[in-house]
C-alpha cells in the first residue's frame, strides 16, 4: 500500500475532496490523507455535501495541519493550490512531490465543487494512479 499527501492552504476543500476521492476509488494501492500549511481547521460544507452525495465522505476527513504529518512516511506529496506549492515544507520521507493545481470552489456557486471534483478526477488521479498504482 502507498500512501499520498494531498497538501492545501486551508485543507477545507480541495485537497479533501481529493483524499476522499482517492481512498474511495483507488483504496487497493494508495491511502490518501491531506493537511494544510494554514489548516482553516474546519470542512467547507458544500464540499462535504458533494461527497455525501457521491458517498465518499467519511466522518474521519477533517481540517488539519501539515504539522500533524510530517513525520508521515509518503510516497507522494502532492500540492493542489499554488499558495501551497510556495509554502510546501520538505518532507524528509516524501519520494516525490508533485504540484496540481485546481482553482478554489469555496464561495462560489454549488455547481463549482462538481467542477472542481470533475477535474480532480480526469487529471489527477490517473497521475496518482500511474505514479503509485503500478
Amino acid at each position: 500500500m502507498k500512501n499520498v499527501l494531498i497538501l492545501c492552504t486551508g485543507n477545507s476543500c480541495r485537497s479533501v475532496m481529493a483524499e476522499a476521492m482517492i481512498n474511495a476509488k483507488m483504496s487497493k494501492c494508495v491511502k490518501a490523507q491531506s493537511s494544510g500549511v494554514k489548516a482553516s481547521g474546519k470542512i467547507n460544507p458544500q464540499a462535504q455535501a458533494l461527497l455525501e452525495k457521491k458517498g465518499e465522505w467519511r466522518e474521519e476527513y477533517h481540517s488539519k495541519l501539515i504539522e500533524t504529518v510530517l513525520e508521515t512516511s509518503f510516497d507522494l506529496v502532492v500540492t493542489v493550490c499554488d499558495a501551497a506549492k510556495e509554502t510546501c515544507p520538505l518532507f524528509p520521507n516524501a519520494v516525490k512531490t508533485i504540484h496540481f493545481g485546481f482553482e478554489d470552489p469555496s464561495g462560489k456557486a454549488v455547481q463549482e465543487y462538481a467542477k472542481t471534483y470533475d477535474l480532480i478526477e480526469k487529471e489527477l488521479l490517473p497521475i496518482i494512479k500511474q505514479e503509485l498504482c503500478q
